[in-house]
């Protein structure tokens, strides 16, 4: 199924153009406002581990899951802060409706890498407290999760 916006139907606000994709922008900037200062706490939070005593007891595994564990915060907050650049850049240009199409598909690209940011913590942190088995289970949970709400639920409601 097609991920694609209130498009696919008919406008069913009696609006313009214009107003939608007004609509539509505003809608996007308050959903980035929602998960861009998480992730940049996050983020920050992952930047200071390797200066921490304890990050030496992690195996070359969970080295490897940190290092793309950071990658993939750092990925999701430059996908999640991009429509801000972008717009500032594009601002009074008349270019409101590729900005509002990019900046959707980086937030759908940021919230996948976020997804996968917060699974590769839960595996850290579950690795740091009890064990590697305990680690992949509670990643693995964790990523399922993820895919389910973040994916499945709301992919199930467009139907």
């Amino acid at each position: 199924m097609p991920l694609g916006n209130d498009d696919d139907r008919e406008n069913e606000r009696d609006e313009t153009e214009t107003q939608r994709l007004d609509r539509n922008w505003a809608s996007l900037l308050q959903e980035l406002r929602v998960v861009q200062t998480g992730v940049q706490v996050l983020t920050g939070f992952l930047l200071t581990l390797p200066f921490q005593d304890r990050f030496s007891t992690l195996d070359d595994v969970m080295q490897g899951v940190y290092l793309a564990t950071v990658v993939c915060s750092i990925g999701s907050t430059v996908l999640l802060v991009a429509p801000v650049g972008m717009h500032r850049l594009l601002f009074r240009r008349h270019q409101l409706a590729d900005l509002v199409a990019a900046s959707h598909r980086f937030a759908l690209a940021g919230i996948v890498l976020l997804g996968l940011a917060l699974t590769g913590v839960v595996a850290l942190v579950f690795y740091m407290v009890l064990n590697g088995v305990a680690a992949g289970v509670a990643a693995g949970l964790a990523a399922v999760l993820f895919v389910y709400v973040w994916w499945i639920v709301p992919v199930r409601r467009r139907a």
